[in-house]
């Protein structure tokens, strides 16, 4: 499986994100009775990762929440999903004070790795949390093999420092090798939170008020081992979201799904991959159906929290 041996360094655009604008004095309070986690307490200027989920708490897509103010989040996510979410969360405001719209065309986003995160931001931080520089706001985000990667948001026509260009399918390969899945159009509503190890890099906060499915997700938790979770995976033909994978052992059903797939730079394609725990510790699993090319796993890049 590939590394970060080929070095990183610069910023990149990122076409397949796109940004919500929750704005108006109930914004806050909104956000937290919809998605998993807690916009009431964070503080103002912080990100968190969350979700929203359908009421059987599967995961209808994943956001990066930047908290600018408590009557105004921006919301990064897949742009295959953002119209959808607009419209879906628009369907929940009711008498809230509360507007939400597609504001890609007014944020301009970058991704920032390796020592182009310490050049922009002036400084580091655990995932998750933000720095602002000027109109900007920087959030640190889960390492890729070491590399640090973090997101730069600033309002159209903000210039980011000058750093060196890094193309958009190195920086989807980097989000891969981080273990971090976003939810996009093709695996909405095919796993709960846990499955692709969210509870286990702060994308749901068990200590919050009820959100749609958080009785299902909070039940996954607590009663008994998670059997799903999400590992690393690297083949040499193509791979991609939604891609079945097959154990030997059972070729009649799926044993795993790709959630998020890129070409590695050494060849071949890496992937995260979400599955029955038991089907990754034995022989490599297979594309498509058993006997397909053959998909190594390897273990998330990060510890797993099995209770909380």
């Amino acid at each position: 499986m590939d590394t970060m041996s080929h070095a990183l360094h610069g910023s990149a655009p990122l076409p397949h994100l796109g940004v919500i604008r929750v704005e108006g004095e109930d914004a806050a309070r909104f956000l937290h009775g919809q998605l998993t986690q807690d916009f009431l307490l964070l503080p103002d200027g912080q990100a968190r990762l969350t979700a929203l989920c359908s009421p059987k708490g599967r995961m209808l897509a994943s956001f990066i929440g930047v908290k600018l103010s408590s009557a105004e989040i921006l919301l990064v996510c897949p742009q295959d999903m953002l119209a959808a979410m607009v419209r879906r969360l628009s369907m929940y405001v009711l008498r809230a004070k509360v507007r939400l719209s597609d504001a890609t065309a007014q944020w301009a986003l970058r991704g920032l790795l390796g020592p182009s995160v310490a050049e922009v931001a002036a400084s580091s931080g655990p995932a998750w949390s933000a720095v602002q520089q000027d109109d900007a706001r920087v959030v640190f985000l889960y390492p890729a093999d070491g590399t640090p990667m973090a997101l730069w948001l600033a309002p159209a026509g903000v210039p980011l420092p000058a750093q060196p260009e890094v193309t958009a399918d190195r920086w989807r390969w980097a989000e891969v090798r981080s273990g971090v899945a976003w939810v996009g159009a093709a695996v909405t509503e095919a796993y709960v939170p846990q499955m692709l190890n969210y509870e286990s890099i702060d994308g749901v906060h068990f200590k919050k008020g009820c959100y749609p499915g958080q009785e299902v997700v909070a039940r996954s938790q607590f009663r008994g081992t998670l059997k799903r979770r999400a590992v690393l995976a690297h083949a040499e033909t193509p791979l991609s979201a939604g891609d079945a994978l097959f154990a030997p052992e059972d070729p009649d059903q799926p044993a795993a799904s790709v959630v998020q797939a890129a070409r590695a730079p050494g060849g071949g394609w890496d992937a995260i991959v979400s599955g029955q725990i038991s089907a990754f510790g034995g022989a490599p699993l297979a594309l498509g159906a058993a006997g397909g090319p053959v998909v190594q796993v390897a273990p998330a890049p990060y510890p797993l929290r099995d209770d909380i």
